[in-house]
């Protein structure tokens, strides 16, 4: 019996060790995948019947035993939308972009497919927890039900109505006053109609956006009409764009101290534009017009220079196209916008476990939640272990392609061993035969 059991060990030898040889070759040939963990080949004893007048040999038997919680070397990446985790926590994944088996990753190399889902190079899409309408996510994740698939197509910045107007101008302290009479409304007619009126002695646009975010023009016009005095009108381009009379929306008199310093102002401090009902739009835009402050040379000023615009400021944007996105070390995913603006659209949660080297490993270097290693627990970055997320860097293969070769070959030397109990054994029964001849 002693001899057969000796053959049986031999061969618990051979099978320990080419399963051994086989998680050795899954290491090397994964030393360049994004998010690998190492595996590694536990052996332990098999141990039968041993008593103190009999030993029966057992033999060893090989498992493996993956190291998820040993971190990779982080490593930069030129897209934006790679990303890699400094902790113990990993990326919530599915393997069906409307959301399905819910699955566990370190392998971050999203890019955006084809209908803008982010997927990684094994086909699993990135969950996030979606931003509210103020771009807002809640305190905790509640659980993966409130996970969505991040998805990066059909995003548009949101058009935002201009609100305020501000001015800094000079007007020319040497003009001649317009030959004439001026009435309110002249400079709008004139503009509007090109005959009549009166020509204002300058003039500038500015673009300014309604409600839908549509791009509409409000010039002011000034005239001289008097020693330090103006008039002034704000009038839209093309007329028919308001319901004032030749496009007029506010008109009023500006006056200068002699040092050129503002001294009045009788334009309203807020334009109420009418724009007109075939714009789609039935209530007048409020527009705050700061033209500067009186006594002071802040806006409005007059010096004997030509008459030029200094700077202005107006709020307000139209719809944007999708430019790009950026992730920052806490998830959030922000979209921005060829108008200017930016949203946030994603929060990207970690998930940990009591034992994350417990977790059953799948195709694609993704894990699966087991009995060994615990209920998973899904939460935002910087809570316990999970870790932060790095931008822009992916997380490279833990295997040491040194120690995997150092591995390789204690593993043929044992193999070989094995063969060799083997072959002596039945050597062995051989002379045990032969004692009959």
């Amino acid at each position: 019996m002693s001899l057969y059991g000796a053959l049986q060990s031999g061969v618990s030898g051979l099978n320990a060790n080419s399963k051994a040889m086989s998680i050795i070759s899954d290491n090397i040939s994964n030393v360049n995948t994004i998010g690998y963990k190492e595996n590694k080949a536990l052996f332990s004893t098999l141990v039968t019947d041993n008593t103190p007048n009999k030993y029966t040999a057992g033999g060893v038997r090989a498992s493996a035993q993956a190291l998820i919680t040993k971190e990779g070397l982080v490593q930069t990446s030129s897209s934006v939308t790679d990303i890699a985790v400094s902790g113990q926590g990993m990326f919530v994944v599915s393997d069906l972009a409307n959301g399905g088996g819910m699955r566990f990753t370190r392998a971050g190399s999203f890019t955006p497919d084809q209908n803008g889902n982010l997927k990684n190079g094994a086909g699993f899409y990135l969950q996030g927890v979606p931003a509210d309408i103020d771009g807002n996510f809640p305190t905790n994740v509640a659980g993966p039900n409130v996970l969505r698939t991040i998805n990066l197509a059909s995003l548009t910045g949101n058009p935002t109505a201009t609100s305020s107007i501000g001015i800094d101008l000079n007007l020319q302290a040497s003009q001649a006053v317009s030959p004439g009479a001026y009435v309110a409304g002249d400079m709008a007619t004139r503009a509007a109609t090109g005959a009549g009126g009166k020509q204002p002695d300058f003039e500038r646009s500015f673009e300014v956006f309604d409600s839908q975010g549509t791009s509409r023009t409000i010039t002011f016009g000034f005239v001289k009409t008097a020693a330090n005095t103006w008039g002034v009108e704000a009038y839209s381009s093309p007329a028919a764009d308001t319901t004032g009379t030749d496009g007029l929306i506010a008109s009023g008199t500006i006056t200068f101290d002699t040092d050129g310093n503002l001294a009045g102002n009788t334009l309203p401090a807020s334009l109420a534009v009418p724009w007109a009902a075939s714009l789609g739009i039935t209530t007048p835009q409020n527009i705050a017009l700061d033209l500067g402050t009186v006594g002071a040379r802040d806006g409005l000023g007059q010096v004997d220079t030509p008459s030029s615009l200094i700077a202005s400021v107006v709020n307000g944007n139209g719809i944007g196209n999708l430019t790009g996105v950026e992730i920052d070390n806490q998830g959030v995913v922000t979209a921005k916008f060829s108008n200017g603006t930016t949203r946030n659209i994603y929060k990207i949660p970690l998930a940990t476990f009591p034992n994350a080297n417990g977790l059953s490993a799948s195709t694609g270097n993704v894990y699966a939640e087991t009995a060994g290693s615990g209920p998973v627990n899904i939460d935002f970055t910087g809570r316990g272990t999970s870790g932060s997320i790095v931008a822009s860097s992916l997380e490279a293969s833990t295997v040491d392609l040194g120690e995997q070769f150092t591995n390789m070959i204690t593993t043929q030397r044992a193999y070989s061993a094995s063969s060799k109990i083997i072959t002596t054994a039945d050597e062995m029964l051989s002379e045990l035969i032969n004692i009959k001849r």
